[in-house]
């Protein structure tokens, strides 16, 4: 059975577990309550063995709009006299955030972000955190918390490099300019792009359905390999997945596996 939150709707359905961003009359701009919200439902997503794949997606007419501003005046805590203190409690507070969307990475079960409308600050800092993302052709994105005169904190500068390259991130972030679904794609910030959300919700649920019918334990042990790799060189993430087949891969998944293929069956895995 799903959890009930009060800013995210969830479906669980044939092994995927669909979490969509419910604030849409604030264009899914993220309160407290959905940063606390979604790193639970991250962490419910990869402890419950019944999820194999996560599709992330917002509600109404945009994914994720940034930060609630609101949320940037409480962010200081004014209660607090002493000014050590509460630079201490505002680091404290930036890296409690990070934690929410780095329950994303941390996920034992792949995440497929469905990105329309706009994706705006935090939005991008989230989707950069999941596996694969994808979009739709009058997506917006942007790193706009130049324009507000911050530095973006909770992921954008330290994931996106990897997915699109340093020259460009740093265009994107010092200009915070807005760019569209296709040259989302072009970039390779997106998988694939569609004409509407429908045919984008519809693919992103296909490959999920995909993703959901391999082998648990092996989707798993993929994601944790180059999880691992991404921080390590290339040596040490050979010894890893040595290590991780030497201990996960006498498994009956294998067994089941061939005998469906020598049938032409589709094979039928244990979480």
């Amino acid at each position: 059975m799903s959890p009930s939150y009060s800013t995210l709707d969830i479906d669980l359905t044939h092994h995927i577990a669909h979490i969509q961003l419910n604030r849409p009359n604030a264009a899914n701009a993220m309160n407290r309550a959905m940063w606390q919200e979604l790193g639970e439902a991250m962490t419910w997503a990869s402890e419950t063995p019944e999820v194999r794949a996560v599709v992330l997606s917002g509600k109404g007419k945009h994914f994720c709009a940034g930060i609630d501003l609101g949320m940037l005046d409480e962010l200081i805590d004014d209660s607090i006299t002493c000014e050590g203190r509460k630079r201490e409690a505002l680091r404290r507070e930036i890296l409690w955030l990070q934690t929410q969307l780095t329950t994303i990475a941390n996920c034992r079960k792949p995440v497929l972000a469905a990105v329309h409308g706009a994706c705006v600050g935090a939005g991008v800092d989230m989707i950069s955190a999941c596996d694969m993302r994808y979009c739709t052709e009058d997506a917006v994105f942007s790193i706009k918390e130049i324009d507000i005169g911050i530095v973006a904190d909770v992921g954008t500068l330290q994931r996106l490099p990897r997915l699109i390259g340093d020259g460009l991130m740093r265009e994107l972030t010092y200009t915070g300019r807005n760019f569209d679904g296709r040259d989302a794609t072009a970039m390779q910030l997106s998988n694939a792009c569609f004409a509407d959300r429908d045919a984008l919700l519809e693919h992103v649920l296909e490959v999920a359905m995909e993703i959901a019918g391999k082998s648990p334990l092996s989707i798993r042990g993929c994601k944790d390999v180059m999880q691992y790799s991404l921080e390590h060189s290339i040596e040490d993430g050979l010894n890893y997945v040595a290590t991780w087949n030497a201990g996960m891969m006498m498994s009956e998944d294998i067994k089941i596996a061939l005998r469906a293929r020598n049938k032409g069956e589709t094979p039928v895995f244990e979480n």
